[in-house]
Parts: C-alpha cells; sequence; structure tokens
C-alpha cells in the first residue's frame, strides 16, 4: 500500500494506483476525459465555507488544518479511501498551486493515521 498526492497537473504515472480527486471543485484548464481519476470524491472537501473562508492564505493554515480535520472526524466517506488504500496504492489529486498548505495535505496526514490505528488493532 503506498499513499501519496500529487496536483492534477502534474503527469499520471502508473505508479499512481488509484486516482482520487479529493476537490469539491473540478480544477480548472482540465478536461475530464484526459485528467486519468479514477474516482471523484467530492464528499471528503472542505466545506464550501472553510474552503472560502481559508481562500489559501498561509496565515490561516494552521487554522485551516485544524478545521478540515475537525470535519473529517465525521466524514463516513473517509472510511471506504482508508479501506482502498488498505489494499492497494492511492494517490490523492488536488488541484491547489500550493503544494504544501492544501486539503489533500491534511487528508493524506489524516488517512495514514486511520490506516496505523487499523494496522495497530489488527497486530499489524
Amino acid at each position: 500500500m503506498l499513499l501519496g498526492i500529487k496536483r492534477i497537473y502534474e503527469k499520471a504515472e502508473v505508479t499512481d494506483g488509484k486516482r482520487i480527486l479529493v476537490d469539491g471543485l473540478w480544477p480548472r484548464g482540465v478536461r475530464r476525459s484526459t485528467a486519468n481519476i479514477d474516482k471523484w470524491v467530492k464528499e471528503v472537501a472542505p466545506s464550501k465555507e472553510l474552503r472560502q473562508w481559508f481562500s489559501h492564505d498561509p496565515a490561516k493554515w494552521k487554522s485551516f488544518e485544524s478545521k478540515y480535520k475537525k470535519e473529517l472526524e465525521s466524514n463516513k466517506t473517509l472510511d471506504s479511501i482508508v479501506e482502498l488504500a488498505i489494499k492497494e496504492d492511492i494517490t490523492l489529486v488536488y488541484g491547489s498551486k500550493d503544494t504544501e498548505r492544501n486539503n489533500a495535505v491534511v487528508l493524506e496526514e489524516v488517512l495514514k493515521e486511520r490506516i496505523d490505528e487499523i494496522a495497530n488493532k489488527g497486530g499489524g
């Protein structure tokens, strides 16, 4: 199992495994027919209110990260991504220009924590 993140504007690679778009909005300038996306999971994206509040302002990053993690706590769709990530390689795909401060970075961290919890419960 490998779990990674990648901008949608980067070339898709065979090593990406299943490519899951995790943004609430389709990325600008990208055709759906050529995006190489296996699944679009809008349900794990930050809420519209949180996304608009954050507005990719680096000064708001820590607060965004905390608020987004709070939103993810009760997100049932996250479980399906965890199950998939345990079985096969996946790449979380996002559209943000900022490669260090975006929802996919937070989501990757949360998913890895959940996967570790499952592995430890199962004797991992």
